[in-house]
């Protein structure tokens, strides 16, 4: 009795784990969604193009463009440089200055619609958004960015791994 008992238990064990894992791919991640959501705007962006674009012509031009275009709906404020408030950080009253996507906003939706662009079958050695200009528009961006606030971007350095003791011993013996 004890095994049949074993059994149902196990039966109900790997029915409830295929029901969790079932459930897992129905509802996919934020990421997951995120990006999908991200793919399709970006498809509608070109099939609005005047004539349209087909995604197997999408250059990085077109990137920029889209790139450009998700600018009004912004809500980062960027200080013009005629701007009284232009490197303020924390500006004491409003002004008129334009509103624009954040730097790390564009960064993570070129980040999303690389991986989607590969895993909707384009080839990674003409992804449209992993082209250098992506890479300078973005710094350009985070730059200006930066300076409007008065928040100077500084690169993080990476660590030095420390030193083991077979290390020093072998380092201190070769003559430099």
């Amino acid at each position: 009795m004890s095994i049949e008992r074993g059994k149902d238990v196990a039966q109900g064990s790997n029915e409830l784990h295929h029901q969790q894992s079932s459930s897992a791919a129905a509802s996919p991640s934020r990421y997951e969604s995120q990006k999908r959501r991200d793919w399709n705007t970006f498809g509608q962006y070109l099939k609005n193009q005047r004539p349209p674009v087909a995604l197997s012509q999408c250059n990085c031009n077109h990137v920029l463009d889209f790139l450009r275009y998700l600018d009004q709906f912004g809500k980062t404020k960027v200080h013009l440089q005629s701007c009284m408030f232009y490197g303020q950080p924390e500006p004491p009253a409003p002004c008129a200055c334009p509103l624009r996507q954040a730097w790390g906003s564009l960064d993570a939706l070129i980040g999303r619609l690389r991986a989607a662009y590969e895993e909707n079958g384009g080839p990674p050695e003409s992804n449209p958004f992993a082209g250098g200009g992506i890479r300078v528009y973005l710094k350009e961006v985070r730059d200006c960015q930066a300076k409007a606030r008065g928040i100077p971007y500084k690169k993080k350095k990476k660590k030095k791994p420390s030193p083991s003791k077979g290390d020093d011993e072998s380092s201190s013996a070769m003559p430099f």
